[in-house]
């Protein structure tokens, strides 16, 4: 490594090997590392040992900055900012660091040295400067001035404050300034726009990735010291996707609008010819088998490692296997995403009463391996458990914003909004006001007879938006009258009221006497194990809340309220079995047919390695099927059964029911759930919903009933993106056409059984190549059941159909939602859809 423009090859290392060798090979070598990985998603996760490996500072990622070259409003400004980040960090000449990235991130230019240096203001404390020259330096950096400062790009003036939100930082900076002379210097909290640390200087990079600016450009292997080291994937795959890349940025180049002046191609993005002239001044090492360069004997460096072996869940397979090695002379390590992981390996190898040899590390890797030259055996649990296991990338100023910010922002004059100490008021703007000399941003409000408070911006805490009763305006009282104090003190004796109701109501329910389940056994620890995918916080406290109900006395009668794809389906799954472990019948209720049978397949899917039976109903199956269906759940062989309304039959007949379990709450009407109050006596009720009508949150809000809410997105999603636009065939065209590109599906809802064929005929002559279905409530029941398989296991491109999809279908790969006649449907079914 230490010599320089040699060409070696790294061989035989897989998983997270890979990232050991790296960190090893960077501690020991004093030079700054390039790694460049095939695509985002394997970048990340090798990004993600390493920040574990070796010191978090000296490991940065240099993602892409755009998601269609020259679509400019697409920039994700996360990855402008971390792109700033690494050429900072690579200007500023500070410590050696390993700089993780991809193809797509090398392929788009950069800013030469010289013009960033031009490009940056650098400001100390101390400093001589005047409010008007950062003004018009930002200005030609083209930051927008705004009132408050929430994203990178944004800065705002206040007296002799300036807030401003570099392009190199997570957090905005904070300029005060004494007549011309830098003050101080701190970083704020975009929320509560409270200072967080002082600085004795900072500086200011605009967004280096504008592709409407002409300066020079270099590729990115151009402005990295000549003495990193290149670690490379897969070197021809970087070329033959440069090559691609280059063709379709030349065909999105010529479609472009000639008002505007772009710079071209070529001195934007790198060809194939660039990489291959630049790599050549560099030691590089190619990782696999695979090499672009003549590589010589002595400079290939091979390991003997294999991956981790597969064992299915099986544990008595894992135990063998750890025992196998451990006498062949290897260590072994367990790498655990968290403490209670490893717990849980301790608890399933003492129920199987063997003695088993290995240590646990927490440590997340992204995938196990052995080495046989170190005799090393590193598993990971998401492996063996089969768990997908996610990355996680850096978002550094995507926080929830103040929501008093946010409002403040989008309060029109005239709106209502309540003061804690002075009462309903309207709303009057943003004024600049004098005290004692000095111009301060204050905000208006108007209060009866005239009157008029001024509120500084550092008082925000004390108002709120109004909500009342819509259509009906509040009364204004006049500022300093009894009247708003009168009616506070009005509201507290009605809460103590409410308070005092409720605490009868809870010392009735804590009277009731339900069935007491017993702890988790070994089988409830392998399903929970089991799950693909990480649990989020938020279903963690959920599914503990569900289980200390069930264990309790007292019959459970519990709210979970979490958005549509957060994950209430598994916390369902995981009471159900409960209910199944303790020898009790469970009775899932949901609103339609698809839905029940969308549910009967993923408990099957979930339950499949369980000894566990279920069965369901509805409209679709034959009086024989229902009859032996409602033998089996009589006689107790059936374990748990879903069904739509029908479950509420007398001719239903549990053997010994023990939890209820309604999803779409918002479904159902009164008459059902009166029904239901039979169905369950003494018999835990667990309700799902993602919108919850205002008669079930009000019953979860006075805790008449328990309330679990799921707020968190599940790791690596993205935010759904929403648009309300004109019906429009070029839209619809480019849509499908893109997410048939990249092998996704559509839905297209259209409510109107009628015409729904001509609509599906419309969107075949504009996309002739997509494979179109229509679905709808009046096609025959196995058809329709077939059309959904169907269009989950991916045999058709766009789904045309009614709200018939609406509740819960999960189709994964469908990633775009055309809502026909929007202005239809309710807010709880647009919400649902979407």
């Amino acid at each position: 490594m230490a010599l320089s423009q040699v060409k070696s090859q790294f061989k035989g290392s897989i998983g997270a090997d890979l990232s050991f060798s790296i960190a090893a090979a960077f501690t020991n070598q004093n030079q700054p590392f390039l790694i460049v990985f095939e695509s985002k998603e394997i970048a990340a996760f090798h990004l993600n040992d390493l920040e574990l490996l070796l010191p978090k500072e000296a490991v940065l990622f240099y993602p892409g900055s755009y998601r269609r070259p020259y679509e400019i409003e697409q920039t994700d400004n996360t990855n402008v900012l971390l792109r700033s980040e690494v050429l900072n960090r690579i200007n500023s000449q500070r410590k050696s660091s390993v700089i993780v990235t991809y193809h797509e991130a090398l392929f788009e230019k950069v800013l030469s040295k010289k013009e960033l240096n031009k490009n940056t203001l650098k400001i100390s404390v101390g400093d001589m400067l005047s409010l008007d020259f950062v003004n018009n330096v930002l200005f030609e950096y083209e930051f927008k001035r705004v009132d408050f400062v929430t994203e990178p790009g944004e800065f705002s003036i206040r007296g002799g404050i300036i807030d401003v939100f570099s392009f190199a930082n997570d957090t905005p900076y904070r300029i005060e300034f004494f007549g011309d002379e830098v003050e101080s210097i701190r970083t704020f909290d975009i929320a509560s726009q409270l200072s967080l640390k002082p600085y004795t200087k900072f500086q200011i990079i605009p967004n280096i990735e504008h592709k409407l600016k002409h300066e020079k450009r270099v590729g990115f292997l151009d402005y990295i010291p000549q003495n990193t080291v290149v670690w490379t994937q897969n070197l021809p795959a970087l070329f033959q996707t440069t090559k691609v890349l280059f063709e379709k940025a030349k065909s999105a180049y010529k479609l472009l609008s000639e008002s505007i002046q772009y710079n071209d191609p070529g001195a934007l993005f790198c060809t194939s010819d660039n990489f291959k002239q630049s790599l050549q001044k560099f030691s590089i090492f190619e990782v696999g088998s695979e090499t672009f360069y003549n590589t010589e004997a002595e400079n290939i460096v091979e390991v003997n490692v294999g991956p981790q072996p597969t064992f299915n869940k099986q544990f008595k397979l894992l135990i063998d296997d750890l025992n196998q090695k451990q006498a062949s002379g290897f260590e072994n390590y367990i790498c655990c995403a968290n403490a209670q992981q490893a717990q849980r390996f301790h608890d399933i190898f003492q129920e199987h009463e063997s003695v088993v040899h290995y240590k646990t590390l927490v440590l997340s890797l992204h995938q196990g391996f052995v080495n046989h030259d170190l005799k090393i055996a590193c598993y990971t649990d998401h492996e063996i458990f089969e768990r997908y296991h996610k990355f996680k990338l850096k978002n550094g100023f995507a926080k929830k914003q103040a929501i008093t910010l946010r409002e403040i922002n989008s309060l029109e004059v005239g709106d209502y909004v309540t003061h804690i100490d002075h009462g309903i008021g309207k709303f009057g703007g943003l004024k600049k006001i004098d005290i004692e000399g000095k111009s301060q941003e204050a905000i208006k409000l108007f209060y009866g007879d005239r009157d008029i408070l001024y509120l500084s911006i550092h008082s925000l805490h004390k108002i709120t938006k109004f909500n009342g009763k819509d259509g009906k305006s509040p009364k204004i009282y006049k500022l300093g009258s009894k009247a708003w104090k009168t009616l506070k003190q009005k509201t507290k004796s009605r809460v103590k009221e409410v308070a005092f109701n409720l605490i009868k109501l809870y010392a009735k329910r804590k009277l009731q006497k339900g069935f007491q389940y017993r702890p988790d056994s070994a089988m409830q620890l392998e399903l929970e194990s089991s799950f693909v995918y990480e649990d989020t916080p938020d279903q963690i406290t959920s599914t503990a809340a569900i289980k200390a109900d069930m264990e309790s006395e007292r019959p459970m009668d519990r709210l979970v309220c979490g958005d549509v794809g957060f994950g209430k389906t598994e916390v369902a799954i995981r009471a159900a079995f409960k209910a199944v472990d303790n020898g009790k019948q469970v009775a899932v209720l949901v609103p339609t047919t698809i839905l029940a049978f969308q549910h009967a397949k993923t408990f099957g899917e979930r339950l499949k390695e369980f000894p566990v039976t279920i069965g369901y109903l509805n409209r679709f199956k034959t009086a024989k099927q229902k009859r032996e269906t409602l033998e089996q759940l009589n006689s107790g062989a059936l374990d748990i059964l879903i069904g739509t309304h029908q479950l509420v039959n007398k001719s239903v007949q549990f053997k010994d029911l023990g939890l209820l379990i309604v999803d779409e709450e918002q479904k159902f009407g009164v008459a059902v759930k009166d029904k239901l109050k039979t169905l369950k006596e003494n018999v835990d009720v667990l309700t799902l919903t993602a919108t919850p009508i205002p008669r079930t949150l009000q019953f979860s809000l006075m805790a008449a009933r328990d309330l679990s809410v799921i707020t968190t997105a599940p790791p690596n999603r993205y935010p759904i993106e929403s648009h309300v636009i004109r019906l429009s065939e070029t839209i619809i065209r480019d849509a499908i056409s893109y997410e048939i590109q990249r092998a996704g599906q559509v839905f297209f809802i259209h409510n109107r059984i009628e015409n729904i064929r001509e609509v599906a005929g419309m969107i075949q002559r504009l996309v002739p190549d997509a494979k179109i279905a229509v679905g709808h409530g009046q096609l025959e029941g196995k058809k329709l059941e077939q059309l959904m398989l169907n269009f989950m296991e991916g045999a058709f491109d766009v789904l045309v159909s009614t709200t018939i999809v609406e509740s819960g279908l999960d189709v994964p790969n469908a990633n775009t939602i055309f809502i026909n006649n929007a202005n239809n449907f309710g807010l709880s079914d647009l919400h649902q859809m979407r």
